[in-house]
């Protein structure tokens, strides 16, 4: 079955919302063994949504429509596809009786562009909406499937899983499970990356290697399709292993993890504790780990030295070093994370020191950072020369540094083992 996805709503064309659920059904078909061949987005215009309509049922087995089921007089999907279909509009009472309920209970009055929201193309399966008023619908038109969802993402996505899904398991008519699986790499740009594994992406079949950059980072994503769930799931372990074997250093995680959630899930395992000092970076840092669930486990806290004067004063670092050295160096960053954990009594301290711009600071041109990472046994500090913006450096750095974080906590996990 192969699928078309048309989101309506000149919102869109214009740029004032994303288009979430063209990604969240294409992830959910994908799963299900759909090929989704198109995207398309076309504003609240009758004229134009029907010729798009129109050449979606002419290309695709499965059309998904999200967006203009409301009751304004802008939502034309249904009465557009209606008259597409030669088909009629009628109330669906068990929709109706739900709206008028939903009135009554706030006591409120119901209009009757509210009523339009129970009008329903006639020969269609309703599909109930028990987060919102209008409700979806699934119908077949010369052996193609349409299915017309709402276009909020809180009622579309619990209508999608709880309803349609099983709807759509009945229609399929194949047994095959297109499953992924996606890596996440830090430190590696594409291009060095694709060149280290170019062989498998030469030699692919099933599974498939795609490369995707963004945010200073670099994904993976292996997607097998077969007819047993078990065995695409050992294809995707041996093609993982196959490629994490040349590109270990760089490795991160995997699905939606973070560097954050991968440092954090090591301190745990560890029973390590952690503490910041943190200059450019302003607190970003400690932000980044305390949105994490249970962070009071091993975060004991963070300073926030921005200035010369905080770093003597919170932290302790000397004048002399500061007038030597300057704030942007080496040994600040050194002393910083040394201080913190002495400080906190953690078992590592972690600082950032640096310039974001855009003006330079010290002589010294943005971009120009370093993470300084303090151990009982271990003192050291990292220097990087980012490009970009003022928050993308910024930003950069809070990366890099739960990067530098990430590979000594996996050094620290290997001396265990041994």
């Amino acid at each position: 079955m192969n699928a078309e996805i048309v989101a309506v709503g000149s919102e869109l064309l214009l740029g004032q919302i994303d288009n979430t659920n063209a990604t969240y059904l294409s992830r959910q078909l994908n799963n299900l063994g759909v090929n989704v061949y198109h995207h398309t987005v076309v504003g609240d215009n009758e004229e134009r949504l029907y010729k798009v309509l129109e050449t979606a049922l002419n290309r695709s087995d499965l059309v998904i429509t999200t967006g203009g089921l409301g009751p304004t007089k802008d939502d034309l999907t249904k009465e557009t596809l209606a008259q597409l279909l030669s088909r009629n509009l009628v109330y669906d009472k068990i929709t109706e009786e739900r709206i008028i309920e939903y009135f009554k209970q706030r006591s409120r009055t119901m209009t009757e562009n509210n009523r339009k929201q129970a009008l329903v193309i006639e020969g269609s399966k309703i599909i109930d909406n028990h987060h919102g008023l209008a409700c979806g619908m699934l119908m077949t038109y010369e052996n193609k499937k349409v299915m017309m969802l709402p276009g909020p993402p809180k009622e579309l996505i619990p209508m999608f899983e709880n309803e349609c899904i099983p709807l759509l398991n009945r229609q399929l008519s194949n047994s095959s499970f297109i499953q992924s699986r996606v890596l996440r790499f830090f430190d590696i740009g594409e291009s060095q990356l694709v060149d280290i594994i170019d062989d498998l992406l030469e030699t692919q079949t099933n599974p498939t290697i795609a490369p995707l950059a963004s945010d200073g980072e670099v994904t993976l994503r292996l997607t097998v399709k077969g007819e047993n769930e078990g065995q695409n799931e050992q294809k995707l372990d041996d093609l993982q292993d196959k490629v994490v074997e040349r590109l270990e250093p760089y490795f991160y995680g995997t699905g939606n993890d973070t560097l954050s959630k991968s440092v954090s899930d090591l301190l745990r395992i560890m029973d390590y504790s952690l503490s910041s000092a943190e200059s450019l970076t302003g607190g970003s840092f400690s932000t980044e780990l305390t949105s994490l669930d249970g962070a009071s486990n091993f975060f004991k806290g963070g300073f926030i030295t921005y200035t010369n004067e905080q770093k003597h004063e919170l932290l302790g670092i000397s004048n002399e070093l500061l007038n030597k050295y300057g704030a942007i160096s080496h040994e600040c960053a050194e002393a910083l994370a040394k201080q913190v954990r002495l400080q906190t009594g953690s078992n590592v301290g972690l600082s950032f020191t640096g310039v974001a711009g855009p003006k330079e600071a010290e002589g010294k041109q943005p971009g120009l950072v370093y993470v300084g990472l303090s151990t009982e046994d271990e003192l050291v500090s990292y220097e990087l020369r980012l490009a970009g913006s003022r928050s993308n450096i910024r930003e950069r750095s809070v990366k890099y540094g739960l990067y530098y974080l990430l590979q000594w906590l996996r050094k620290e996990m290997k001396k265990v083992d041994e």
